[in-house]
């Protein structure tokens, strides 16, 4: 397996190997390919991988094959591995992370779990779904090393003929925080829509599908 050299990531498949990482049917499932090429590039073995809104584990299982620490935490639970908490409040102390990785709700599309602190469960629509999400920001920097960096992947939404640039505008909340490395395009597969109704669709009334998603690779300078 070679490390990515562009800035657009097109992986067809959720998983690697024949090894599981994470679930490939879980609701808004991390393709596992993204986090290998962020712990090859920015963390070596024995550092500490932190991921806030882990899901269904995809961080945990591709931290422990290359001999990473790692900590998983998420509001809801399907794993034993992953942790109950609230990325909003990290239950570690600071400056501990070498390295962080999130994969967040980019509005209230996908039902991720029961709990009404969910972010998921708020509109991307409304200015309080940044607010919460700069809380996460805001913590993710509070645990993370100074020097270190972090990796956000987020999409955008277009619903009911309203287009919301999500990525966008979270980048301008996490700009306030973090110094920015890099930006990397994720081609999107596997998505309910990327069917042939939807393309047919998507060309009759003059819209586009979702194709990408953002992955804003930041540093903590202070």
């Amino acid at each position: 397996m070679l490390i990515e050299s562009t800035t657009l990531w097109d992986f067809p498949m959720q998983n690697y190997g024949k090894i599981p990482h994470g679930n490939n049917k879980y609701n808004g499932v991390t393709p596992a390919f993204v986090i290998w090429n962020l712990l090859q590039r920015y963390t070596k073995k024995g550092d500490f991988v932190i991921d806030p809104m882990a899901g269904s584990g995809t961080t945990y299982d591709v931290a422990v094959e290359l001999n990473r620490k790692v900590k998983c935490f998420d509001l809801n639970i399907v794993r034993k591995e992953v942790e109950k908490a609230d990325a909003r409040q990290i239950p570690l102390r600071n400056d501990i992370a070498d390295f962080v990785f999130i994969d967040s709700p980019y509005s209230n599309n996908i039902k991720y779990s029961d709990d009404n602190n969910c972010i998921g469960k708020i509109s991307c629509e409304k200015t309080e779904f940044f607010d919460e999400l700069e809380k996460v920001a805001i913590e993710i920097k509070r645990i993370l090393k100074k020097g270190k960096i972090m990796g956000w992947l987020i999409g955008d939404q277009w619903i009911k003929k309203k287009f919301t640039p999500t990525g966008f505008l979270l980048y301008q909340r996490l700009n306030k925080h973090f110094e920015t490395i890099d930006m990397i395009s994720v081609t999107r597969h596997n998505q309910t829509s990327n069917t042939g109704v939807w393309h047919y669709r998507a060309r009759k009334y003059n819209f586009y599908l979702r194709g990408f998603k953002y992955l804003f690779i930041m540093q903590k300078l202070t």
